[in-house]
């Protein structure tokens, strides 16, 4: 049984017109629900054409520390048909009701390993578009927290107006190089698909899309290896990837060969080091 509860849109803030940052505040007298970095929160919205409610999943964005609304980054959907949910949320006002369930989900940080030891390798997140989303919750969650361990975002967009998170991102890598990575490591990176695009113009960081992060040619250090400072290998890192099914084939094709394994198809013992979810 489906047990609903209603919700205000507080805040809209239209990044483009097919991208916005939605935050979502219980309705008068309910309470904002519990949930993990990583998990994904359905909406529902009664869309009259059809005279049914129609139920989406979206990442959650927010951070749990922060008790005061539910934060999330969502692309309105156009093609090839328009996406019923996402049509009504941008074509809401503020102050709109909505309803939500409970945040679910299984995306989330491993604090141990199989074996009972703690986790302390490296956290690696590569999103495409808005699957950047469990990514900034992961970092704000590890940041709210005092976390010392590492984490790597690394964000892949068409078009530089859809980086996403830009600013707040680019200012968490600036505080661990202004406190030391000892108490607070964070590093940031994206790139474009499309740089010769005239919109991408003024583009001059890295091009291709997120997978690019992991390549290497000639055996040479890969973009992300050069940014940690090492090799990475299963013992180091652990990834988290989401996006479309082409942003998970196109990492997996890279990490596979080099012996990483899916949590999916995890080792007789239970090891893995990736984790990922896709949206299509």
């Amino acid at each position: 049984m489906v047990v609903e509860s209603k919700a205000i849109i507080s805040y809209i803030q239209i990044q483009k017109e097919d991208l916005a940052v939605f935050r979502f505040k219980p309705k008068e007298g309910e309470t904002l629900p519990q949930y993990k970095p990583g998990q994904f929160l359905t909406l529902g919205a009664h869309v009259q054409s059809e005279n049914k409610v129609i139920r989406r999943a979206y990442s959650i964005a927010s951070n749990p520390e922060n008790r005061k609304y539910i934060e999330l980054y969502i692309r309105w959907v156009r093609k090839p048909l328009p996406g019923r949910l996402t049509t009504v949320l941008f074509s809401a006002k503020e102050g709109d009701e909505i309803t939500w369930i409970k945040p679910t989900g299984a995306f989330t940080i491993e604090e141990k390993k199989p074996n009972g030891e703690p986790d302390d390798r490296r956290i690696v997140c590569l999103g495409g578009g808005t699957g950047l989303a469990p990514f900034v919750s992961y970092a704000r969650h590890l940041h709210d927290t005092g976390s010392k361990r590492e984490i790597v975002v690394l964000h892949g967009a068409s078009y530089v107006d859809e980086l996403g998170y830009r600013e707040e991102l680019t200012q968490l890598e600036e505080e661990s190089l202004d406190r030391g990575k000892d108490k607070w490591s964070f590093r940031y990176r994206s790139t474009i698909s499309r740089p010769d695009e005239w919109f991408n113009r003024t583009w001059n960081g890295q091009k291709g899309r997120v997978e690019t992060f992991l390549q290497s040619k000639n055996e040479e250090m890969s973009p992300l290896e050069k940014l940690v400072g090492e090799k990475i290998t299963k013992d180091n890192t652990v990834f988290f990837i989401c996006g479309w099914q082409g942003t998970i084939d196109g990492c997996l094709d890279v990490l596979t060969p080099k012996g990483f394994v899916t949590e999916r198809s995890k080792r007789p013992d239970k090891s893995f080091e990736i984790k990922y979810e896709s949206y299509g």
